[in-house]
C-alpha cells in the first residue's frame, strides 16, 4: 500500500476502517476484532461494570496499521476511541505523538470519513464539476 501522510481510522467495538490520506488520494483498511463483541447487561447488585474489557489483540492490529502515518485522527461513536487512544499512548509512545485529535463521530459512510479527515488536515477537497 502506498505511504501516505496522514491517517483517519473510525473505530468502534466491531470494526475499524483506516483511512490513508494525501494528495494522490486514499487507501482503505478494515479490521475486525478476532472475537465477536457480545453484549453485556449489567445486573444490580452484581461486581463488574457490565462492559467487556477492550480488547488488546484488536487494538494492536490497528496499532500497527497506523504506525507509518505522520498526523493520526481518531473518530468514532463510543468508547472505542479512546480505548484506542489509551492502548497506543500505553504501548506505543512513538505512534501517540503523531495523534492530532480524538473526536466523536456517528456512523458515517467512507466518502464522509475521508472528506472529514481531509478538512481536519485541511487537505484539498475534490473539486466538483458543475453539469453543464
Amino acid at each position: 500500500m502506498p505511504s501516505h501522510f496522514h491517517a483517519v481510522v473510525w473505530i468502534d467495538h466491531s470494526q475499524a476502517r483506516i483511512f490513508h490520506l494525501g494528495l494522490s488520494g486514499s487507501d482503505e483498511i478494515t479490521l475486525h476484532p478476532q472475537l465477536a463483541t457480545r453484549h453485556l447487561h449489567h445486573k444490580a447488585n452484581a461486581i463488574g461494570s457490565g462492559h467487556a474489557a477492550p480488547d488488546k489483540a484488536f487494538y494492536g492490529e490497528v496499532t500497527k496499521a497506523l504506525a507509518d502515518a505522520g498526523e493520526i485522527l481518531i473518530i468514532g461513536p463510543a468508547s472505542a476511541k479512546t480505548e484506542l487512544a489509551s492502548h497506543i499512548r500505553a504501548s506505543a509512545p512513538d505512534v501517540a505523538k503523531r495523534i492530532a485529535a480524538v473526536e466523536a463521530a456517528d456512523h458515517p459512510s467512507d466518502a464522509e470519513i475521508v472528506a472529514y479527515a481531509k478538512r481536519h488536515f485541511k487537505l484539498p477537497l475534490p473539486r466538483v464539476q458543475a453539469p453543464g
